[in-house]
């Protein structure tokens, strides 16, 4: 536990100068400015409609009465709330679109553990059931669907989902439905979340479904890495995302991209692509970095990662597949990854497993093709590779190109075990298996640009007695 949290450290200070480009600006005059996707003519405070910032009394109803409010006035130039200094117990909560959360440096929202303050949701289509129980699933702590123009951010405040009570529910089996996730966004568009700390999620922390045009940037997650599902950053069916400048220690992948599972995620149809990933760093001893997977039953492509940082994460850029999920995975571009202390830097699981119910389609085999990895450094590392692709059906156009790996003073003895896969690589020490033959080629990365990418955020302010 000391170690991850010198590693934590070491890695937000890595990540500091980019998280540190937003801060209070002349507090003598209680005024703040933020960066937004758009700024707001209407303003109000939680205290306005009777938040109480003790910790103690729930503040649901303040919330619903001050988004309600905001919402009549939202048309007319958007609206903000601001969530100031205090600590405010709640349940969920939905947004209204042309609307700004804002998180005051001081405050901190704590999700109850009353769990009467967490309303039922429809089960995902592209999912089928629960992730945790098939009969149903809660409402997440910020919840939002068929938005426009949504933004939820502060000044590094904090977002606390208390989420100890959920996990030994999980641990005992206990739950007859799905966890609540800490931020859900479903089908909306231009969608802004940043600039906020969140910790202990009761499951996954940021989860936008089915949307577009969305940017999540300087975000600091942290849960316990023995924590269940705490996955950091799940882009699940969306288009046009960009993920940057933030920092997951997590008991689960700190990013997952998904798009649906089996024959549900077959059937909805809706994959995720065009997706940026860049200045991310993640600490996760039994998962991944980036994973792509389990859930990509209506395809990934289209995912450029750069500048990485892992530290005691079991995996770099993994895939997670297997019979049944359908669809694809193609198009990944990975570039500038710096790794220590990996039980893999390279895997690719062709059997993942963890089907919804009994009908899924056996002959549904996933595509997975025109991979890319190139410019990496590892150390301390037990495995260089497992690369498993699904027999008849392997994994094809796989390229890595200049990688250096140090490995661990115990490293496993076959460093390379490669199945069903074909490609090749250049530049790769220790020596890639036989399935990826030497080849003088540089890995390509795409030097087209994303839409997501020019999007230029506004210069916004808020100003109170703060």
């Amino acid at each position: 536990v000391f170690g991850t949290l010198i590693s934590a450290i070491f890695l937000l200070e890595l990540l500091r100068p980019n998280v540190a480009e937003f801060r209070a600006v002349g507090l003598a005059t209680s005024t703040i400015t933020f960066p937004a996707l758009n700024c707001r003519k209407h303003s109000a405070v939680l205290t306005d409609f009777g938040g109480i910032g003790d910790g103690k009394i729930s503040n649901t109803k303040a919330f619903e009465a001050a988004i309600m409010n905001l919402s009549e006035v939202a048309p007319d130039g958007g609206a903000q709330l601001i969530v100031p200094p205090g600590k405010w117990l709640t349940g969920s909560f939905n947004l209204t679109s042309h609307f700004t959360l804002f998180v005051h440096k001081d405050a901190v929202i704590l999700g109850s553990q009353d769990e009467s303050e967490w309303p039922p949701v429809a089960l995902l289509p592209s999912y089928g059931r629960g992730r945790d129980a098939p009969s149903g699933r809660l409402s997440s702590l910020i919840f939002g669907t068929n938005l426009t123009d949504v933004v939820i951010t502060g000044n590094n405040g904090t977002i606390d989902g208390q989420g100890s009570y959920w996990w030994k529910l999980f641990r005992d089996n206990k739950m007859t439905v799905t966890r609540p996730y800490m931020i859900e966004i479903m089908y909306s568009k231009h969608v802004q979340i940043s600039n906020l700390t969140l910790v202990n999620s009761p499951s996954w922390n940021v989860h936008p479904i089915y949307s577009s045009d969305i940017i999540i940037q300087h975000l600091t997650v942290f849960a316990p890495v023995d924590s269940p599902n705490t996955d950091g950053i799940d882009p699940d069916s969306c288009t046009n995302t960009r993920i940057e400048d933030s920092f997951v220690v997590s008991g689960d992948d700190c990013i997952a991209v998904k798009s649906g599972w089996d024959e549900y995620g077959i059937k909805f149809n809706m994959p995720t692509k065009q997706l940026v990933i860049r200045r991310f760093a993640c600490i996760s001893p039994s998962s991944a970095t980036i994973a792509l997977g389990s859930e990509m039953s209506g395809g990934i492509e289209d995912v450029r990662v750069e500048d990485v940082t892992a530290i005691n994460t079991e995996s770099g850029v993994r895939i997670k597949t297997g019979v049944g999920r359908g669809a694809y995975v193609k198009d990944v571009y990975v570039r500038n990854m710096t790794l220590n202390t990996m039980k893999y830097v390279f895997w690719m699981t062709d059997d993942y497993g963890s089907h919804p119910d009994a009908e899924f389609d056996q002959n549904a085999f996933p595509v997975i093709k025109g991979i890319n990895y190139r410019d990496i450094v590892a150390d301390n590392v037990t495995q260089s590779a497992q690369l498993d692709g699904i027999g008849k059906h392997p994994f094809t156009d796989i390229c890595i190109s200049n990688v250096n790996i140090k490995l661990a003073a115990k490293p496993k003895g076959v460093q390379w075990n490669c199945s069903d896969v074909q490609g090749v690589a250049n530049r790769v020490s220790p020596e890639p298996c036989n399935l990826l033959p030497r080849k003088e080629i540089d890995c390509p990365f795409p030097k087209d640009r994303l839409p997501i990418e020019d999007v230029q955020l506004k210069t916004c302010s808020i100003s109170g007695n703060f």
